[in-house]
Formats: structure tokens, sequence, C-alpha cells
């Protein structure tokens, strides 16, 4: 899909197309006031953000531990502590053909997994148990096809969003979704399997990210039965051949990914035709163990 830079005045009346189940779990409301998105127009959104008909193929990956530290933006984020050193990096690749008074878009969320300010950083458990309130995922950069999106994401959460060319296919039993920089650089691609073992997710998540001095926490959630490929043992196997199923091009942000050492051996992936979404404001009543007051904000290409 091709970047949309065109920013139209109201919102869709597509309210009557979320009429499943998992959406009747949400009160909708307005934010305190509208946004801004520039100076002709402003749009008074309804949160949370409803998202339908999502096909979703995620990556899985483990990364060297230090470098993912590197990424994070203050020193009492911890990346979710793996066995030898790493950590893991997920790779999330949506096509959003439904958006609650939004035109569709696609979007690709890199995210750290993290404990916020840890008394002890637990290994892999937090992966696999949904008890850890200090867990979530932090996004380090996030590529959009919508500018208008862009705008929301940085204003309301600070999420690291770029208008970028995210095109996204299947190809036989493969999804493979390519991100290509405003410079023209194809500096990202990811082949999911779409087949594998069943499974339903039914999952609420935090994610984190930076906005001025605060750290934020969002609540986002997703319901749907995914095909999913497991490779536990690359926790304790190293090395193996190149599946050839992620690679990395020329640019800044090729650069940045190539940075983190990623194995190219993946961890898991998970990938659904359709799931049903929801991204919520930031949560008024978190209070975060730090903030980033004399810290200079990340610098992105």
């Amino acid at each position: 899909m091709n970047p949309s830079n065109q920013i139209v005045p109201g919102l869709q009346d597509n309210q009557s197309e979320f009429n499943d189940p998992f959406f009747k779990r949400f009160q909708l409301r307005t934010a305190a006031e509208p946004l801004a998105l520039n100076e002709q127009i402003s749009k008074d959104y309804l949160f949370p953000t409803l998202y339908g008909n999502v096909s979703c193929a995620i990556g899985v990956f483990l990364c060297n531990r230090d470098k993912a530290q590197a990424l994070l933006p203050h020193s009492k984020m911890k990346p979710v502590a793996m066995p030898g050193g790493k950590a893991l990096v997920t790779f999330s690749c949506y096509e959003y053909k439904q958006v609650l008074g939004i035109a569709p878009y696609n979007e690709i969320a890199m995210t750290i997994p993290v404990m916020i300010d840890p008394m002890v950083n637990v290994p892999v458990l937090p992966m696999l148990i949904q008890k850890f309130k200090r867990f979530g995922y932090y996004v380090f950069h996030m590529p959009v096809t919508s500018k208008e999106n862009r705008i929301r994401g940085q204003k309301i959460w600070g999420l690291p969003k770029q208008v970028e060319t995210i095109n996204i296919g299947i190809d036989g039993d493969t999804s493979t979704t390519e991100a290509i920089d405003a410079a023209g650089n194809h500096y990202f691609s990811l082949k999911v399997p779409t087949c594998g073992k069943k499974q339903l997710f039914d999952v609420q998540s935090n994610l984190y990210s930076r906005l001025g001095d605060q750290l934020l926490q969002s609540t986002t959630c997703f319901n749907g039965t995914f095909s999913v490929n497991k490779f536990t043992d690359r926790l304790w196997r190293n090395g193996g051949d190149d599946p050839g199923v992620l690679s990395f091009g020329e640019g800044p942000y090729g650069d940045m990914l190539r940075a983190l050492e990623i194995e190219p051996q993946p961890f898991q992936f998970r990938y659904t035709p359709s799931m049903n979404a929801c991204f919520d404001l930031p949560n008024p009543d978190y209070c975060a163990p730090f903030d980033f007051i004399g810290r200079p904000e990340e610098v992105t290409a």
C-alpha cells in the first residue's frame, strides 16, 4: 500500500460495521479535546480505536540483549531476558481493513518485550504467563501508510510512526511484508507461513511509549484464531542455516535493525487473515517509576 498524505475533514460513518461481540466489551468515548491534525482540520475521535477484519502476520526473533537495551529510552526498562544474553524482537504486520472512523491503512509494529523497572528480570516467563503487571511491549519503530495515523500516533501516544510504503501480500502459503522508507530504501522484508497449528488468542497487553518526559502505558487487545509455528529449540540451539524469512536492506532503518544482531532463524510465527482488535488512550492512572526529565528525545531518521 502506497502512503496516503491526504487528510480530509470529518470521520468515516462506519460504526455499524463493528457488530462482533468482541467490540461490545468496550465503552466508546472521546478524548478530552479534539485532535488538531493541521491548521484547518481537527477530529473528535472515538476511543478505544476499533479494528475489524485485520490481517496480521507476526514474526518473533531472538536478538542481542545489550543491543536491545540500547534501543530503550531508559535504563530501568529491561528487555525480557532470554538464555544466552538474548532478548526478543517482534515484527507485527497489519492490514487494517476496517477502522472506526478512519480509512484503512497498513502498519508494522516493531517492538521489544520489556519489564518496567523490575526487582528481578525473570527470564522467559513474562512471555508465557499473563500475570506480570510490569510486562509489555515497547515500540521502537512503527512504519504506517497514513499521514493522519502518523500524526495521531505521535501526538497522542508518542509512537515513533513514520509514513512509508508497506506492501503485504500472499503467495501460496506465505505472507510477505515489505517496508520501503521515504527515500526509497527497501529496508525490511518478512515472510510468515500462513499455515500452522490453529490457536485462539484473546489477549490484552500493555504497550509502552515515550511522550515528552513521560512513559505512557496503553492497553491493546485482540481476538482471533492464528496459525502458529513455534521453534522453542532456539532457546538452547545456536547457529544453523538462514531460512531467508527476514532480511534488511539499505538506509538508516535497515542499519538500526542490523545493529540488533537478530538471529535469522525464527523463534515463533503467527498468522491470521482476519481478527478483531482495539487500542486505547494512554492509561490516566498509570504512574511510571521514572521519567525522562533531562534525557534527550530519541533521534529518528
